[in-house]
């Protein structure tokens, strides 16, 4: 996913609105969080939901944000926001969550549909990757939960 984001921005000129930023963050976080799981392999329902949590709370990141891009973008355009200042301005004078609250209500920036790939704007595609990507942190659950039912499944004597 972020092979095919730099790839537009750099290659074809696309330039990020700051919902595709957030993107990109929950985009690597996820990946972040696979990346150290794939490394400490854990053994056991602990390492499983715990890592399965962190991932499928990165991924869920990226899922809203994905949404709300498409919501934007869906708008008729006379209830599209007006375009505010850019990411950068904001992240240098306003506090973190003041930023995430300006960029999450919207800018008519990220209303702009520059991409389509089979009719799918990028924060469509970005929502399927996100889904697919979401399978990997349930079976993580999954697997957590099953190893639980079985711990706690009685023991039958011969």
């Amino acid at each position: 996913m972020m092979a095919v984001a730099l790839g537009l921005e750099h290659l074809g000129g696309l330039e990020p609105c700051p919902l595709c930023i957030f993107q990109r963050v929950a985009v690597l976080s996820a990946a972040t969080v696979f990346m150290v799981a794939a490394i400490h392999n854990p053994r056991g329902r602990l390492g499983a939901g715990l890592y399965g949590g962190l991932s499928l709370a990165a991924v869920a990141g990226g899922i809203t944000v994905a949404w709300r891009h498409l919501w934007l973008q869906s708008l008729p355009a006379d209830e599209v926001p007006s375009c505010g200042p850019g990411l950068d301005y904001m992240m240098d004078i306003l506090p973190l969550r003041d930023v995430v609250s300006m960029v999450l209500s919207g800018s008519g920036e990220c209303a702009e549909i520059d991409f389509l790939l089979l009719g799918i704007s990028l924060p469509g595609w970005t929502l399927i990757g996100f889904l697919v990507l979401a399978l990997a942190p349930l079976g993580l659950l999954l697997t957590a939960f099953r190893e639980r039912q079985r711990a706690d499944a009685p023991v039958e004597s011969p």
